[in-house]
């Protein structure tokens, strides 16, 4: 691949007459008739996702798959990285374990001829794709939210320097809730029946690592954990963990289980006769699956989300294009992620002189390298890598600066027909929270 760096009889006067930057969607993309997008015109750059569209997680897949397929269409729209097309192609994970994980990723290497690998979260063990990727020197993005991804390349980061986690960890979601929820009470917004927190969560290690995180903190401010409860997945009759939560009623309730369906499922049979308790839903109540299931019995509802839209121009003008494309149930804030991971792959690889194919350390080398040092500002919010972990700052629990960490956002929402409302951090928070219409106490 040309590397666009100065030769030594161009002058930086003729190469800028040369060449053009575009920005879409916030990305750089190098483009114009420069020779470096001579050179690299004419075969499609193929970027592989390795995407669960079918089982427990199809309704984020069909947002990641479509995020991807709008960014790819904007950045052929301004000439493609370096006059190359960007050709997007998915394998289904199924939902699966790492077996299933492994040969996706692998078949998009080996038989589609991937470039680089882009995803939004898989199942599994979450480490199985930064293995593949390793071994066939492709850059790979993910939101996994996983600390096993900071665990891993922290561990080794000679082996994965192509891995990129284009979000925080999810213990960070332990943290962030406990300061919220107090917050909350010391502000004089919500003064619960007690300080007990009733914690259910499922059998992905994703929500076993989040409960854990609030059950090891909880004391620290101040509250107690007066139930740790595992289900399994799907869950749809929540008659047995309805019985203990209201035989010990909790000021808080915690669901760390994250498939929308089963979550609308809890809501509907915990409104039957609720208690006295804040209920908080992680990540699954922010799709448009949820609300639809849940119906009315998704109002008041509490969830947050580590990457997620933001308000304001940027957040506005990416989820009105593309509920017109896709419709007024799709949820812009699964589609984001994709969309802006393949945005700032492309500036990046703009910037690195192209893109290099499955196997070439030198180049893809580059692109990793300028992933690494770029901060981007797409939908939702600020992406800046930790170098040592290639993992993205999150805002405000490691950065007081939200132009340099991506924000850890809690929403509520008010009615089905709508995504929640964010309710903080400030500078994003649209709304004020509302003490849900089911609390009498």
């Amino acid at each position: 691949m040309t590397d666009i760096s100065m030769k030594s009889g161009t002058s930086r006067r003729s190469f800028l007459q040369t060449a053009g930057l575009s920005t879409v969607g916030g990305a750089a993309v190098l483009t114009g008739t420069n020779t470096a997008a001579q050179a690299q015109s004419g075969e499609p750059i193929v970027i592989g996702g390795p995407i669960q569209m079918t089982g427990g997680g199809a309704a984020d897949g069909i947002e990641f798959k479509r995020g991807l397929e709008m960014a790819a269409e904007e950045i052929n729209a301004a000439g493609g990285i370096l006059g190359r097309p960007v050709e997007i192609v998915v394998a289904d994970t199924e939902s699966g374990g790492d077996d299933k994980i492994t040969s996706a990723g692998q078949r998009l290497i080996d038989r589609d001829n991937a470039s680089a690998l882009i995803t939004g979260y898989n199942f599994g063990s979450q480490i199985a794709l930064q293995n593949v990727a390793a071994d066939a020197s492709v850059v790979y993005m993910h939101a996994d939210t996983a600390r096993a991804h900071t665990a891993l390349v922290g561990s080794d980061p000679e082996k994965y320097w192509q891995s990129f986690m284009y979000c925080p960890s999810e213990v960070y979601y332990g943290f962030a809730y406990l300061n919220y929820i107090k917050t909350l009470e010391d502000s004089g917004q919500f003064i619960p029946v007690n300080k007990k927190i009733a914690i259910v969560t499922g059998p992905i290690q994703y929500s076993i690592n989040i409960a854990n995180s609030i059950q090891e903190e909880a004391a620290k401010y101040g509250y107690e954990i007066s139930l740790y409860e595992t289900v399994e997945a799907p869950t749809n009759d929540w008659g047995p963990t309805l019985a203990k939560l209201r035989e010990d009623e909790p000021g808080f309730i915690v669901v760390t289980h994250f498939f929308p369906g089963d979550q609308a499922q809890f809501m509907k049979q915990f409104l039957t006769n609720p208690t006295n308790s804040l209920v908080y839903l992680q990540y699954g109540a922010s799709l448009a699956a949820f609300r639809d299931i849940a119906g009315d019995a998704s109002k008041d509802v509490l969830y947050a989300t580590n990457i997620g839209v933001l308000s304001g121009d940027i957040g506005a003008d990416f989820t009105a294009r593309y509920l017109a494309k896709y419709g007024d149930k799709a949820s812009p804030n699964g589609g984001a992620q994709t969309y802006e991971a393949l945005h700032m792959f492309a500036q990046a690889a703009a910037l690195a002189g192209g893109v290099g194919e499955a196997y070439d350390d030198g180049q893809n080398k580059k692109v990793a390298d300028r992933l690494r040092n770029l901060i981007y500002r797409g939908p939702t919010g600020a992406i800046r890598f930790d170098k040592q972990t290639q993992q993205a700052f999150s805002y405000p629990v490691q950065t007081n600066d939200p132009s340099l960490g991506m924000s850890h956002i809690f929403s509520q929402i008010a009615k089905k027909e709508e995504n929640g409302k964010i309710i903080s951090p400030v500078p994003y928070s649209v709304a004020e929270f509302r003490k849900p219409h089911w609390i009498k106490a």
